[in-house]
């Protein structure tokens, strides 16, 4: 079952739902493919030029949580890698997945890595059953052949407007 993207949008963390947003949690399968919300957040406070985290509400309901970042170069020793922008981080709350939300928070990453003048998305997975990998590649992320650490790297070119 799919829902309707009208009533989804992306909302900054604020004092008011901090609390609420570090309270999310995923199926208890997929927990070791994500960080908990409350760390994602603590990253970004420590990294607020690389950082782009926001809640996804359907209406006033809570959702998701997901996390972009910018310009960062995967290797800084390497004098060829580029620098690269695309998903940090993506949970949608435990009993809520196959609504829309994940693709919804993708699709919004993506429109803010275009805003900021980037055409392509890059994302990182660990793979394994119950983790992400199917639901990336679905979304036209194909892989590269890199690893990032233990995590796979995956891109999606972003159309041209």
């Amino acid at each position: 079952m799919t829902t309707a993207t009208a009533s989804l949008r992306l909302a900054k963390v604020t004092p008011e739902n901090v609390l609420a947003a570090c309270r999310l949690t995923v199926a208890p399968e997929q927990e070791r493919f994500v960080a908990p919300v409350a760390r994602s957040l603590a990253e970004a406070y420590v990294q607020p030029e690389t950082a782009w985290p926001r809640l996804v509400f359907e209406g006033d309901r809570m959702v998701g949580f997901v996390m972009a970042f910018f310009d960062v170069r995967f290797d800084p020793a390497d004098p060829d890698d580029r620098p690269r922008s695309g998903l940090w981080r993506l949970a949608v709350a435990a009993g809520e997945q196959g609504r829309g939300y994940g693709r919804f928070a993708v699709d919004a990453v993506c429109e803010e890595i275009l805003r900021r003048g980037q055409r392509r998305a890059t994302v990182t997975w660990l793979p394994g059953e119950h983790g992400p990998e199917e639901f990336y590649l679905r979304l036209g992320f194909r892989r590269t052949g890199e690893m990032s650490e233990d995590e796979v790297v995956g891109e999606l070119d972003l159309p041209r407007g």
